[in-house]
């Protein structure tokens, strides 16, 4: 064979009134009102309270990433692995953008399952996990010039893949999204352990600002995590939304899951308003909506890309390799999910584990097409009903 043949729960002390035009929310709590903006923007005597540099940093890195890759697959070019490793760590200058070059601290390896909640005290999985995204980019860099066939890396249709067609950048981007990207988000910034560390809260309440900024330590936070999702921005036409923020959108698109979008983006308003009104109930009812809401997008995502990968398996090994590639990052991110009222991914790391396992148990991996046909179904489902939705909700955008 070749390539070609959330919750709102009910809160007493909260009540609410809400614009349906200008998507503001009045609250009222703790005998106070106060209103929450309908776009995310905060100040404190005329200047900006909100900072994610950082965040927006790591995000430009990861599309550096996607770009060189896609610039070299499409010149028939080999990737340089000791190039993409200094990408991934942010050494030797590595970047287009200069930038990205000078902002030294910044990387995304030392982000890589780092969160407090699961890995402040889970030192051996952490190295695990910064270990097979550089063995990724090694094996993206093994791949070369010549053309993939079963069981021998290569590139096909400008794609580089692996000898058992997985394709390592889209294992890159997509488990990043997770390891990184979510896991800072739900397990890191928007954790009580982050949130309210050491005198957080009181001196949030008394507005005590971090030394040399215009905020708070908590403020801060919030807008970090803030960041991981739309950090980056967009083009002025609204396009080019990058990672998260793009595929929230594509969710979105979806009449079975088109509130997504709104909720999550209210619910980072809701919860740094709440912030700056001293509102920590109304702040921890936006933490659960944001993790259960972005867990689903993540989970939606894989079951739609594994259905993808079975629906192209008679059009051709390649796009059925690129959605099924697409899928094993996507369901790596679900490692790194938090349920609320849990402090537990939705998907355990050995659940997680065992169906990326199960995925490319066949004879060559993706190669083996019958066995692909055989299991990609069963392997959707088990995602699908641990997020109460259905393969057939998740696998067409309609």
């Amino acid at each position: 064979m070749n390539f070609n043949k959330f919750l709102l729960a009910s809160l007493p002390v909260v009540s609410l009134v809400v614009s349906s035009c200008s998507k503001e929310e009045q609250v009222i709590a703790n005998d106070k009102t106060y209103v929450t903006p309908p776009t995310y923007t905060f100040d404190r005597n005329g200047a900006t309270t909100v900072d994610f540099s950082g965040q927006k940093s790591r995000i430009l890195m990861l599309q550096e990433i996607a770009d060189y890759v896609k610039t070299q697959g499409a010149g028939g070019l080999a990737v340089s692995d000791v190039k993409l490793l200094d990408m991934y760590a942010n050494t030797n200058s590595p970047f287009t953008n200069a930038e990205l070059n000078t902002s030294v601290t910044k990387q995304l390896k030392d982000k890589t399952a780092a969160s407090v909640d699961y890995f402040s005290s889970n030192s051996i999985e952490q190295a695990e996990e910064r270990t097979f995204f550089e063995n990724q980019l090694i094996i993206l860099g093994s791949a070369g010039t010549g053309a993939a066939t079963q069981g021998v890396a290569g590139i096909f249709e400008k794609r580089y893949y692996a000898a058992n067609g997985l394709e390592p950048v889209q294992v890159v981007l997509k488990g990043l999204m997770g390891a990184c990207f979510i896991d800072q988000i739900c397990n890191n910034y928007l954790s009580t352990k982050k949130l309210d560390a050491a005198t957080n809260k009181e001196d949030n309440t008394n507005k005590k600002l971090k030394s040399g900024t215009n905020y708070t330590e908590m403020e801060h936070a919030w807008d970090e995590a803030y960041g991981y999702v739309y950090g980056a921005g967009r083009d002025a036409d609204g396009k080019n939304a990058k990672f998260w923020d793009s595929y929230i959108d594509q969710v979105n698109a979806d009449k079975d899951f088109n509130t997504l979008k709104a909720d999550i983006n209210l619910a980072f308003r809701k919860g740094r308003a709440a912030i700056v009104n001293n509102d920590y109930v109304t702040r921890d009812a936006q933490i659960a909506i944001i993790k259960e809401k972005l867990a689903k997008v993540a989970a939606v995502r894989a079951v739609y890309y594994l259905m993808e990968g079975k629906k192209s398996l008679v059009n051709g090994a390649g796009k059925t390799f690129h959605a099924l590639s697409e899928g094993y990052g996507f369901i790596k991110c679900l490692r790194y999910t938090n349920k609320p009222g849990t402090n537990n991914p939705y998907l355990s790391k050995n659940e997680v584990d065992t169906i990326l396992k199960t995925l490319t148990a066949g004879k060559n991996g993706f190669w083996d097409v019958d066995y692909s046909k055989n299991n990609l179904e069963t392997l959707a489902k088990q995602i699908a009903d641990k997020f109460g939705f259905t393969v057939a909700q998740a696998e067409t955008v309609d």
